[in-house]
């Protein structure tokens, strides 16, 4: 019987979640459905019981949900873009499939539920660092629906005493993302692209910056959250990154050195949703999780660059 149940297993947190728990000795099992989640990502996950279902259907939530204690809640449709386009099924997967998992691991007697929420709850506030205690402000359909998952959490533990924290992740990077999506991350995009020779994109003028986070450090606070007492973090919101951060021009040339592309940049048109800058406070996480990341950003980005070769070589 699996004590930790990740869902969003074959995606790229949820991988890397699911990856050291089984290096810890868990018993697990994961579910996904495979809107973005690889089949190749569950290869090393052997050890893990895996379920293919989605959680917008109950029947599927009430199965993974039985004997776990623990969920790590990382299922979602994560992209900006897509639900620019598409705001219903990103309903369904944020919002509708966090509600039917929450009530049947209610019913079921999970004891806590981590879940990955979004830095997007913030919006385009000019306040930097983004700390909890300010106003939420999402702009996108995607920010509104991870925002929507967050109350739903906090409303679990008010009326029912299901243990609930909510992590805003900041711009999480690493193994395992996926370069290849319309939809993927910034960083998965430019580090193959650059590597192959190919000239990356940049929607605006590069002067954004973002808090990027190596997967390392969010499967680190997780870990912490799932393991801190209940009088500490039952209920709460915490930021989940570095305290720090780069433009994506200054990304560009860090990648150069790394991969030697010595070509040009494209600047495209801003795109609709994205914010203009993000730094998180993550005293709060620090309180009360303990946590400090382990993996500060540059070594994070030599570390990815080398895993999309080693990929690359093997495929």
């Amino acid at each position: 019987m699996a004590k930790y149940l990740v869902t969003g297993a074959a995606g790229f947190i949820g991988r890397s979640i699911a990856a050291a728990l089984l290096e810890r000795g868990e018993t697990v099992r994961g579910v996904d459905n495979f809107a973005t989640g690889k089949r190749s990502n569950l290869v090393g996950l052997e050890g893990m019981e895996f379920v293919e279902g989605d959680l917008s259907d109950a029947a599927v939530c009430e199965r993974v949900v039985a004997g776990v204690e623990i969920i790590f809640h990382e299922a979602a449709l994560p992209s900006v873009p897509r639900s620019v386009e598409d705001p219903i099924s990103t309903n369904t997967a944020c919002v509708d499939a966090t509600v039917q998992l929450l009530w049947a691991a209610k019913k079921a007697g999970v004891r806590r539920v981590v879940y990955a929420a979004s830095s997007s709850a913030y919006g385009d506030t000019p306040t930097l660092p983004k700390h909890e205690g300010m106003l939420p402000a999402p702009i996108s359909p995607y920010a509104v629906a991870k925002l929507s998952g967050e109350l739903y959490m906090q409303s679990f533990w008010r009326v029912y005493g299901l243990e609930t924290v909510c992590l805003r992740y900041f711009n999480v990077f690493g193994p395992y993302q996926d370069p290849t999506s319309f939809y993927s991350g910034v960083l998965a995009k430019f580090c193959t692209r650059m590597m192959a020779g190919e000239t990356p994109t940049i929607f605006g003028d590069g002067s954004q910056s973002r808090d990027f986070t190596f997967i390392e450090n969010t499967v680190r606070g997780n870990l912490l959250a799932a393991e801190a007492p209940a009088e500490k973090v039952a209920g709460r919101v915490m930021n989940m990154a570095t305290g720090s951060r780069i433009t994506l021009n200054d990304v560009v040339e860090e990648l150069r050195g790394i991969t030697g592309y010595a070509g040009e940049v494209i600047y495209g048109p801003e795109r609709n949703g994205d914010i203009k800058h993000s730094l998180a406070d993550i005293g709060l996480a620090k309180e009360l999780l303990g946590y400090e990341p382990v993996v500060e950003f540059r070594e994070g980005l030599g570390r990815t660059v080398e895993w999309y070769r080693e990929t690359e070589q093997q495929g």
